[in-house]
């Protein structure tokens, strides 16, 4: 088992839970945030909320499709398989745009300039810390296999990018 779980990764993680859970929370049942609020048009509104059921959906199909090989941490198991099919046949890193999704419209629907972007600052930081170590640790388990997968797909956006 190849595990990558450091300190710098742990506080990352707390610092995506900070962005995306507790400071909406903070939000959502105190003023504490209140000063700094900043207002969209419904349509924004509307469009967050969109957002929002396809990150929840796209996170969901990318744990049903990933199974047993599913982990909150980079790590690679003793029976860890390269999964292709479903909803990664097209993009090699689906939950992490399901993230992104997710960011987006938190900003849409807490219209708080703390708390709104906090996920986008919190999840980008991990993101840009992390995608990459995870591209090379699975090149290293998978060689030939993962570097043929990694051309024909693209990391986030199916056929962009």
């Amino acid at each position: 088992m190849d595990n990558r779980k450091t300190p710098l990764e742990n506080g990352l993680l707390a610092f995506v839970l900070l962005g995306m859970c507790v400071l909406p929370l903070i939000y959502i049942f105190t003023p504490l945030f209140n000063f700094a609020n900043y207002s969209l048009p419904v349509g924004a509104n509307v469009l967050g909320i969109v957002t929002f059921a396809i990150a929840l959906y796209l996170f969901w199909r990318s744990h049903h499709d990933l199974g047993k090989n599913w982990s909150p941490t980079l790590q690679v198991r003793e029976d860890h398989t390269l999964i292709t099919k479903g909803i990664y046949q097209n993009i090699r890193h689906p939950m992490y745009t399901a993230i992104w999704l997710w960011v987006i419209a938190q900003a849409l629907l807490l219209t708080n300039w703390i708390v709104g972007l906090s996920g986008v600052i919190t999840f980008g930081t991990l993101y840009f810390f992390r995608v990459g170590n995870e591209e090379n640790m699975m090149l290293e388990q998978f060689g030939e296999q993962y570097q043929a997968y990694r051309q024909r797909t693209k990391r986030l956006v199916p056929f962009l990018f």
